[in-house]
C-alpha cells in the first residue's frame, strides 16, 4: 500500500520558507511546490491561485510556461459533462491560448495543443447539443442559430458536415427553400463521399419534384 503524502505538512514547510526567506530563489520554488501540493491533493481552486500568482509575480521565470499549463489543468479537472455549464472549459482554454501564444516552443506546447483541441471539441459538442435540442422541439430559428455558431466558431473539429446538413434542414422547415438548397449543395460538394451528401442530394431532388 502506497502511503498517503502529508500534503498539509509539505505546504506548511514550503510556506515557512516563503515567510522566512522571501527574497531567495528557494522561496520562489517553494511557491511552486505549494501549488503542486494543492494540485496533487485535488484542491484545484487553491492550486490555481498559486499558479496564477506565480506567473504574475515572476513573469520572467523559466517555470512560467509550466504554471500557465497547470493553471489550465486546474480548470480542466473541474469540468463537467458537455451537457452542463462549460465555464471551466472556457477558462482552461484562456490559459492554453496564453501558453500557445507566448510560449509556442515550450516543452508544454505540444500537450497544450492536444488539450486545446479536446476542449474546443467539448465546447462544440455543447453547442451541438443545444442546437439538437431546439431542433427536436421544432424551434427551427433557434436551432439554426446554434448550428451557424457551430460552423463559424468551431470549424475543423469534425462537426462541420452534420452542422451544415442540419442547418439546411432548419431552413427547409422554415420554408426558406433557396437557402436550404444552397446549403445542401455545399454538403454535396464538400462531403461528397459521405452519407450526408447522399441525403442532401435526396433533399434537393425532393425539393425539385415538389
Amino acid at each position: 500500500m502506497i502511503p498517503r503524502v502529508d500534503t498539509e505538512g509539505a505546504i506548511e514547510t514550503f510556506q515557512s520558507i516563503v515567510d522566512n526567506y522571501p527574497y531567495s530563489e528557494y522561496a520562489v520554488l517553494a511557491e511552486l511546490r505549494i501549488a503542486d501540493a494543492y494540485f496533487d491533493d485535488r484542491k484545484y481552486e487553491e492550486a490555481l491561485a498559486y499558479y496564477r500568482d506565480f506567473a504574475d509575480l515572476h513573469p520572467q521565470h523559466e517555470m512560467v510556461p509550466y504554471t500557465i499549463f497547470r493553471a489550465a489543468l486546474c480548470h480542466e479537472r473541474r469540468m463537467r459533462s458537455s451537457e452542463r455549464d462549460q465555464t471551466p472549459t472556457r477558462e482552461a482554454l484562456l490559459f492554453l491560448d496564453r501558453l500557445l501564444a507566448h510560449y509556442p516552443y515550450s516543452e508544454y506546447a505540444s500537450e497544450a495543443e492536444v488539450l486545446w483541441r479536446s476542449l474546443r471539441s467539448r465546447l462544440a459538442e455543447h453547442v451541438k447539443g443545444i442546437a439538437d435540442f431546439y431542433a427536436s422541439r421544432g424551434e427551427w430559428e433557434s436551432a439554426a442559430e446554434r448550428y451557424r455558431t457551430l460552423l463559424n466558431e468551431y470549424p475543423g473539429l469534425g462537426f462541420d458536415a452534420e452542422a451544415l446538413y442540419r442547418l439546411g434542414l432548419c431552413y427547409l422547415r422554415m420554408n426558406r427553400e433557396s437557402e436550404a438548397e444552397s446549403i445542401f449543395q455545399a454538403v454535396v460538394q464538400n462531403y461528397q463521399d459521405s452519407d450526408l451528401a447522399r441525403d442532401a442530394e435526396d433533399r434537393i431532388a425532393a425539393m425539385h419534384e415538389g
